[in-house]
Formats: structure tokens, C-alpha cells, sequence
């Protein structure tokens, strides 16, 4: 089973490794757009496909949190949610990016499968 890992990573290339790296570390900044930038432009490449899906998926799912941590704060729940969201999407982003730097593939454990 780890060789079939290895090989797979193997045949990642550096180029494809860094912009999956960038496609993550631009999410924690710009949101959805570099997941989707990075989706629409590399369809030929599949490793950078399923990590821009990866981090479009949890882009769109820390916005839901957002808006509703913002709805919330109403009841003041809100408050103490949003930044719980903002945590936990920094700290998977960071653990995405190291993840693609290394050529793995990286799952965020609960996000929105909203883009299949």
C-alpha cells in the first residue's frame, strides 16, 4: 500500500506541487478565488484539480460558517463562533498547504462536498 503512495507522489511535479501550495495559502486570504482560479484553469492536471476542489470546498464551507456565526451574534453565540471559524480555517489551510507541498493529497474533515 505505501509503495502505491510513493509512486503516486512521485509522479506529482515540483511546478504542480507549488501551485497546489499556492492555491492554499491564497485561500486563507482570498477566499474561494484562487481554489477556483486553479479548478477551472488546470483541468489536466489531476492532483492540482482535486486539491483546488479541496480548497474551494472549504472556502465555500468557512463562508456558510461566517454568515451564520453572523446571523448569530444576534444571540450572541455568534460572537464566540466566528472566531472558532476563522481559527479552524486558518489552521486547515496551513495543514492543506503542507499537505500539497509534500505532494498529498489533503481531505479538510468536515467540509462541504458542494463540488464534486
Amino acid at each position: 500500500m505505501s509503495d502505491e503512495i510513493t509512486e503516486v507522489e512521485a509522479e506529482i511535479s515540483q511546478d504542480t506541487k507549488n501551485m497546489a501550495l499556492l492555491t492554499w495559502i491564497g485561500t486563507i486570504f482570498f477566499g474561494f478565488i484562487p481554489g477556483l482560479i486553479f479548478y477551472l484553469i488546470k483541468k489536466d492536471d489531476p492532483y492540482l484539480q482535486d486539491q483546488a476542489k479541496e480548497a474551494l470546498n472549504w472556502s465555500i464551507t468557512a463562508a456558510i460558517g461566517y454568515l451564520l456565526s453572523a446571523i448569530l451574534v444576534i444571540v450572541v453565540i455568534g460572537a464566540l463562533l466566528m472566531p472558532v471559524v476563522g481559527i479552524c480555517h486558518l489552521v486547515f489551510c496551513i495543514m492543506g498547504a503542507i499537505a500539497a507541498s509534500s505532494g498529498k493529497p489533503f481531505r479538510v474533515p468536515f467540509a462541504i462536498r458542494l463540488i464534486k
